[in-house]
């Protein structure tokens, strides 16, 4: 339970008790319930902006989908989209290994980290509005299952590529995270997701396409990271997760789509 609200406090703003001494290796054993903290933003999110559309009855899809996209952030405090804007400004910057480190180090935002900011919130903006048109479910359903998925692919990334610093906050969530984390990580996911039965069978199939899609997707670019700096770092995995719940909330439109257009 320690290791869970570990888990919460660092990835969220959400305090539930305060934990004000981390050991190192109750830091790392929170990676195991990462999905688990993915679920608790992505139920006070589906039921802010779900309401949002029900009462609205649709009316203002724009507008749903600008705060879908702004509440995760606000629950996060932008940790993730940092890591996603310092990993482009470095893994972008066509320098050799060791500058690439220290422009990631580099709390400035460059030109390529704003841009890729840019085009993940008009991305995710415009998928949300598409998903408020579709349906208030399909929307809910998305915007539950994102968060966890991207939480999932932060897992794989620590446990799967070596990390690339010799020294750093995200050093501890690599030295205690194993296969076995992973697999774990994997199992609380789906379980996490089978409640999405409640609303409709369609939806639990959606997220483990989607699930599957940003997997692809994380081992491409952690792989591509790995080329460039031998390995990943902090950053990269807040830009896995964000890059992660973009492509699941992708797949849900897509799906949504195809299944209303029949």
């Amino acid at each position: 339970m320690n290791s869970f609200l570990i888990g919460l406090q660092f990835l969220t703003r959400i305090f539930i008790v305060k934990q004000s001494i981390w050991t190192e290796q109750s830091f790392g054993e929170s990676v195991k319930f990462f999905p688990a903290v993915g679920a608790i933003i992505g139920i006070i999110c589906a039921s802010i902006v779900g309401a949002i559309n029900f009462f609205t009855n649709g009316t203002l899809p724009m507008f749903t989908g600008a705060i879908g996209f702004a509440l995760p952030i606000i629950l996060t405090g932008g940790i993730h989209c940092d890591g996603l804007m310092d990993s482009a400004d470095g893994l972008f910057s066509g320098r050799e290994r060791e500058k690439i480190l220290q422009i990631m180090k580099d709390s400035r935002a460059g030109s390529f980290g704003v841009v890729a900011m840019i085009l993940v919130a008009a991305i995710e903006i415009s998928t949300l509005t598409e998903l408020a048109r579709l349906s208030t479910e399909f929307l809910c359903a998305a915007i539950y299952s994102a968060p966890i998925i991207g939480r999932l692919m932060m897992v794989i990334t620590i446990g799967a590529f070596p990390y690339a610093r010799a020294e750093g906050m995200g050093k501890a969530f690599a030295k205690f995270t194993t296969r076995r984390t992973i697999f774990f990580a994997t199992v609380e996911t789906f379980l996490l997701m089978l409640p999405l039965i409640l609303l409709d069978e369609k939806f639990l199939l959606c997220a483990v396409i989607a699930t599957l899609i940003a997997f692809a997707v994380t081992w491409r670019f952690a792989n591509f990271s790995t080329e460039k700096i031998g390995g990943v770092t902090g950053d990269i995995y807040g830009a896995t997760s964000t890059l992660a719940e973009m492509f699941a909330l992708m797949t849900f439109l897509l799906i949504g789509a195809a299944d209303f257009a029949r």
